[in-house]
């Protein structure tokens, strides 16, 4: 079952074609990845979906809502941006009970369950700004998760982080495919090989393609996902 389906959509900055004529489908339950180098689309793509910017033209239909309708889908959306969000002189357990708060889904039992999902009940605390980067993203996506979504769009959320703390965050972010849609952006290709059902691969605003990852190391004839993502963009990208 489709719960996103984006339709044509494009982008204007002035003279910079941000997305052009893009359309996808999202399966309800997925973890569908967003793949591309910097300037691709990804996060342009992110804030139109969730109502931070409008497109030019097209349209997406989000859990039966077009984008007209942007009150309905915040109701059922939230994001953890690349940018790590916390309150940095709350402890965690009080960045977690504002928001819940301000979303109005004020949940105590859902609470301890996510501090236990994300691995957080033994900082809950600890003031935000003394927990180390994969800790405040993890904080960042428990966060987001406060408005109890059905669909979580994740924008870069191991930027920056070790190997170790980024792979304890694949486990948390894995640990939730199914239950939720999640919507991945991300610039490390292990890591979508690794989460992702299904991906698109944008570059300069363009759908190159889309599918899992079998399917588009077949169309490429590669072995290695690495290669066959560098011969999707690599034409593009030297225009």
């Amino acid at each position: 079952m489709e719960i996103i389906k984006v339709n044509g959509i494009s982008k204007n900055y002035k003279d910079i074609k941000a997305l052009k004529n893009v359309s996808l489908t999202i399966k309800k339950g997925e973890l569908y990845g967003l793949l591309g180098v910097n300037g691709a689309g990804k996060t342009t793509l992110i804030k139109i979906l969730t109502g931070l910017c409008k497109a030019t033209s097209g349209d997406a239909i989000v859990d039966g809502h077009p984008l007209s309708e942007m009150q309905e889908i915040k109701k059922i959306v939230d994001v953890s941006p690349q940018e790590t969000a916390v309150a940095g002189n709350l402890t965690v357990l009080e960045n977690l009970k504002f928001f819940q708060e301000l979303y109005g889904t004020v949940d105590k039992e859902y609470l301890e369950e996510i501090l236990d999902k994300i691995g957080l009940s033994e900082v809950r605390r600890q003031r935000a700004k003394t927990l180390s980067g994969g800790y405040q993203r993890r904080l960042s996506i428990a966060i987001a998760l406060m408005s109890k979504p059905e669909i979580l769009f994740l924008d870069e959320p191991t930027l920056g982080l070790d190997v170790i703390a980024r792979r304890e965050l694949w486990k948390i972010i894995n640990d939730f495919k199914g239950k939720i849609t999640i919507i991945l952006t991300s610039h490390y290709l292990e890591e979508i090989e690794a989460l992702c059902d299904r991906i698109s691969i944008l570059s300069k605003g363009n759908l190159l393609m889309e599918g899992t990852i079998p399917e588009i190391k077949e169309r490429t004839n590669e072995t290695s996902f690495e290669e066959a993502f560098i011969k999707v963009v690599g034409g593009m990208e030297n225009e």
